[in-house]
């Protein structure tokens, strides 16, 4: 076993151990994205739209009223841009309005909004400084409310929650220099001593860390002698001594984040402070996203709103060869996309923020697919509109003004949502996370059978099992009421598009990716998990899936309540047979693709047998480290904390 302070040496193999202990096994409650895997089109799940209750409603519109005033006359985004700072006073403001505890029960002094309001505000407050968005989600998604109101004691949340409500900023930090999405590797310890841990080490990326007054801190504890170890979350005072800002990061996008590195050296904390057992801490980690994930979607529809709006603006003004750029159709396609595409995002958000509100259904899969299609989609409209305001999309704000144009931070815009690719969950792991949960009900027979550690009496056990799960499941998927003429028509009014035929062609493509994944796991058994570009497919295909189901919805919800309902039918259908050519364009490309070749390609990359092809080039990279060193010992430099009173 290593050392205190050394970093973990794992194999691929524990390192995947620690992550599947981490994850939620077992599944109490309906899924409709489980299910749709599986080639159940479970539509009873989603529709009718489940709705805020008119309690909720109100107080929710009350708040979002004040904050909008606030964002109006108090938040000048183009300032911090500028300066790459929050005004200390948009922070004290932020605090009297009751910003910092929405997500928190009224009875610790918080707003108790729904997780629906939540994120309505957090798109507001995102479309005016998406670097306050951050901070606010940062501290209420994944700070210290949420894991405290999961897992916290009665005597915890006594404590910190008024405090998070109205006063103290909040900060997670999992991250380290030499770890990102591999937990096992994590380096930082918590050593027992008495009534107190020990903790040391270095944490990166610490959104909000500049400028916290409470951390979750996740750390190493050594198994010992009445301490089972593991990986354990903390909640850290953040003036505690030893505990120093190194440095304060800066990125292409989000200029005012407060986002820094954070040493820990001999800091104690109180045993009274640890969330949860010895050894949950991913645990905790994991859940606390399964609805923090849900922060970012909802600002990527607010920026696709957005774009719609300046789309529609500008290509209404601007002149090409005789009449509005909107209506040559190269542009026209662009706008449709980002109309149809925006709808759908926020159909998505909202469907899953409700039912999150609700809890009858376990969303952990639709809230990953909502901040995985909503990153990627909002990059891509956001895209597209630099496209549509051509050069003008590319100039800076500040440089529009000066020479007397309307200042539109487009490509700001591009800037601050490239990180949500890659923030609470990249792209890549979010699709095996996702095709993890999916393919959940296979493992779950089949595991023994894959597992090449297990003895040939257990893999026979499983082969049984295997066989007489999928002799009931794999003819369930040869018909439904997809192929049934007139089903879902409670779809199909009179005078509106026809969006039941996408309901039935949800339904019957549900059957086909659950066949689909099934023939992979026929093929390929335990090498499955290593087929990443195959299971990200089948992943990209359910999230299409998932946003067609949710636009339907939301535009029958919209018609049956005399709300835009006509146009809200036009925005699905469109939304629906883009997505349709997507997903056949998926399934092409599970059986068709590069992926052997690449492979090949890549293990050439890296026995070098390609550098010949970077000659003629300049690498304007300075000297150093790939990856600063993190060894843990008292800091050397000025801490950079700056709390804000």
């Amino acid at each position: 076993m290593p050392g205190p302070h050394q970093q973990p040496r794992v194999s691929e193999r524990e390192a995947r151990q620690v992550a599947e202990a981490a994850r939620e096994q077992e599944w109490h409650k309906p899924s409709f994205a489980k299910e749709l895997f599986l080639g159940r089109f479970r539509l009873d799940l989603i529709h009718p739209h489940p709705l805020p209750s008119p309690e909720d409603a109100q107080r929710g519109e009350e708040f979002l009223a004040k904050l909008r005033d606030f964002c109006e006359t108090e938040i000048d985004g183009a300032l911090i841009e500028r300066e790459a700072r929050i005004p200390d006073a948009v922070v004290d403001g932020l605090k009297e309005l009751g910003a910092l505890g929405m997500k928190i029960d009224t009875r610790y002094g918080g707003l108790g909004l729904t997780q629906v309001y939540y994120n309505k505000a957090l798109a507001l407050v995102g479309s005016v400084s998406p670097a306050v968005g951050a901070l606010l989600s940062a501290h209420q998604s994944i700070g210290v409310p949420q894991p405290l109101k999961i897992f916290g004691t009665q005597e915890q949340k006594d404590t910190f929650l008024p405090r998070c409500a109205r006063t103290d900023i909040s900060a997670f930090l999992l991250t380290e220099p030499d770890v990102g999405s591999d937990p096992a590797r994590l380096a930082t310890t918590a050593v027992p001593d008495g009534d107190d841990y020990v903790i040391d080490g270095v944490k990166l990326w610490t959104t909000n860390g500049v400028v916290a007054d409470l951390l979750v801190v996740m750390a190493r504890v050594p198994a010992s002698e009445g301490h089972k170890g593991g990986i354990t979350a903390f909640v850290v005072e953040a003036a505690s001594e030893g505990v120093t800002v190194e440095h304060r990061n800066s990125f292409m996008g989000l200029r005012g984040l407060e986002n820094g590195v954070t040493r820990f050296h001999r800091v104690r904390v109180p045993a009274a402070n640890r969330i949860g057992p010895e050894g949950a801490g991913l645990k905790i980690a994991l859940t606390t996203l399964n609805t923090g994930r849900l922060s970012l979607p909802a600002m990527c529809a607010g920026a696709g709103k957005w774009c719609l709006k300046i789309a529609r603006e500008w290509s209404a003004v601007r002149e090409q060869w005789g009449r509005p750029v909107a209506r040559h159709e190269a542009v026209g396609s662009k706008i449709a996309f980002i109309a149809a595409t925006t709808f759908a995002l926020e159909a998505v958000l909202d469907l899953s923020s409700q039912m999150a509100d609700e809890d009858r259904n376990d969303i952990r899969i639709e809230a990953a697919l909502a901040k995985l299609y909503g990153s990627e989609m909002a990059w891509l409209m956001a895209d597209e509109l630099v496209q549509i305001r051509g050069g003008r999309g590319y100039e800076t704000a500040e440089s529009l003004a000066a020479r007397g144009e309307r200042p539109v931070p487009v490509e700001q815009l591009l800037r601050d949502l490239r990180i949500n690719r890659i923030f609470e969950g990249s792209t890549e792991i979010m699709h095996l996370l996702i095709a993890r949960e999916a393919v959940d009900a296979h493992l779950s027979v089949a595991g023994d059978l894959v597992d090449p550690d297990k003895p040939l009496a257990d893999k026979a056990r499983a082969g049984a099992q295997a066989t007489a799960f999928y002799a009931r499941w794999l003819p369930k998927l040869v018909a439904g009421r997809g192929q049934v003429p007139g089903a879902y028509a409670e779809f199909h009014p009179k005078g509106h598009p026809d969006l039941s035929a996408h309901l039935r062609y949800v339904e019957r493509t549900s059957r086909r990716l659950a066949r689909s994944t099934f023939y992979a796991m026929s093929r390929w058994q335990g090498r499955m998990e290593t087929k990443q570009g195959f299971l990200g497919r089948i992943v990209d295909i359910g999230a299409e899936l998932f946003a067609m189901s949710a636009a339907c919805v939301r535009a029958e919800l919209l018609r049956s309540r005399g709300d835009h309902g006509r146009a809200a039918y036009e925005l699905a259908d469109a939304f629906c047979r883009q997505s349709r050519i997507r997903v056949e364009e998926l399934f092409g490309r599970l059986w068709a693709n590069t992926d052997d070749l690449d492979r090949k390609v890549v293990k050439g990359v890296l026995a070098d047998r390609y550098t010949w092809l970077e000659e003629g080039v300049l690498d304007p990279s300075g000297e150093g480290p790939w990856i600063a060193d993190a060894t843990p010992g008292p800091s050397t430099r000025p801490n950079l904390h700056r709390p804000i009173r």
